[in-house]
């Protein structure tokens, strides 16, 4: 049962929409180039109003952000970093608070392919009010095709599934 289980998450990993509706807000978790670039764009083409990058290292400025993924004019003004999120429970408080801050009601939310279907868990038990809108990136490290020939790439797969269920399991206990 648990390896029919793995394999169905494994299965219903969400792709990238064909065209995302506009939203108020983007929420980019760090952790990958290919995600930064994906928000950035998204931010520059009037996708929404704001972007938030979650889980930004102290030492990382917002020019150093907008030079790594050719951020412009938006960027420049209406791109904010999140320091405090250090895990994605985390992410989910720090871009609750930004979202009520900014009054927003929708977010698009930005993470690897892999990693979509527990962000989107701890954000709806953060935000149960917002729409949350996937945008999922396909790493170029992380060649979700043939997963199962690719060792490295079934362990990934497999410790974001634990981590899933863990996160199943503790937002229910919080919320009980």
């Amino acid at each position: 049962a648990y390896g029919l289980s793995f394999v169905l998450f494994v299965s219903n990993l969400p792709s990238a929409p064909e065209a995302l509706p506009k939203a108020d807000g983007i929420v980019a978790l760090t952790g990958g180039g290919e995600r930064l670039d994906t928000a950035v764009a998204l931010l520059e083409r009037g996708v929404a109003k704001r972007l938030l990058v979650s889980g930004v290292a102290q030492e990382t400025t917002k020019e150093t952000v907008g030079k790594m993924a050719d951020g412009g004019r938006r960027f420049a003004c209406c791109a904010d970093l999140g320091y405090t999120a250090e895990d994605t429970h985390g992410n989910a408080e720090e871009a609750a608070e930004w979202a009520r801050g900014h009054h927003f009601a929708s977010l698009v939310v930005v993470t690897a392919r892999y990693h979509m279907p527990r962000t989107l868990h701890e954000f709806s038990a953060a935000m149960p009010e917002e729409t949350l809108i996937p945008d999922p990136v396909d790493q170029s490290r992380n060649d979700l095709s043939g997963w199962w020939m690719h060792g490295r790439t079934v362990k990934l797969l497999h410790r974001e599934y634990v981590k899933y269920l863990a996160s199943l399991v503790t937002t229910r206990l919080s919320h009980a």
